[in-house]
Parts: structure tokens; sequence; C-alpha cells
């Protein structure tokens, strides 16, 4: 993928940037913390908007312990152990997927 494929969003909390190549309708690339990757598909992410559909949960970007029910605890389950929320977040918030509301992630 060319750099001009990427789009730069910040992170959930705002602390920093990251970049990421596709959507969530096609799946993403995500590119973090100098040199890390994540890739993530279209069907994960329809299993996440289906799952969340209508609730309004913590986005929880912790790294230790997300709370139960948490974006970043279904993250953690079905995804990756690395603490991906605060870039699905602000993705899914970026692409109408989802509102941010304080700290927790509005789904309609």
């Amino acid at each position: 993928m060319s750099k001009s494929e990427f789009k730069t969003l910040h992170t959930w909390d705002c602390h920093s940037r990251f970049c990421y190549a596709g959507s969530v309708k096609e799946g993403t690339l995500i590119l973090y913390g100098g040199g890390f990757s994540k890739e993530i598909s279209a069907s994960v992410y329809q299993r996440m908007v289906e799952h969340f559909s209508g609730r309004t949960v913590c986005c929880e970007t912790s790294l230790n312990s997300p709370k139960s029910g948490s974006l970043g605890m279904w993250l953690g389950e079905n995804v990756s152990n690395a603490a991906v929320a605060s870039f699905v977040g602000a993705i899914l918030v970026s692409e109408g997927y989802a509102k941010k509301r304080c700290n927790e992630i509005e789904f309609p």
C-alpha cells in the first residue's frame, strides 16, 4: 500500500496518532507505535457492530484488564491481545459506525 492510501487519526484518548488503510466495510490495516501493525477483517468489524448494536459501552483502552462488556474486552477475546480498542474505536467513529460519548462508544 502506498502512503497516500493511509489515513491518520487521533487515538481514542487523543494522546497520539496512528495510520490506517482500508475501511470498516473492507477491513483495515492499522499502523501504530513505530512499526507495529494489526489487520482487522471486514467480517470482524461486521460481527463487532452487530454484537454492540443499540448499546453504549466503555471503549476501554486498558492494556491490562479491560472492563467486562467493553469494546476492549470484546477485541481482546475476538481479535488480539494487543490493546487495539483505541484505534478501532476511533476508526468506527470516524467512519460513522459509532459515536463517541466521553469514554463510551455508542453503537446505533
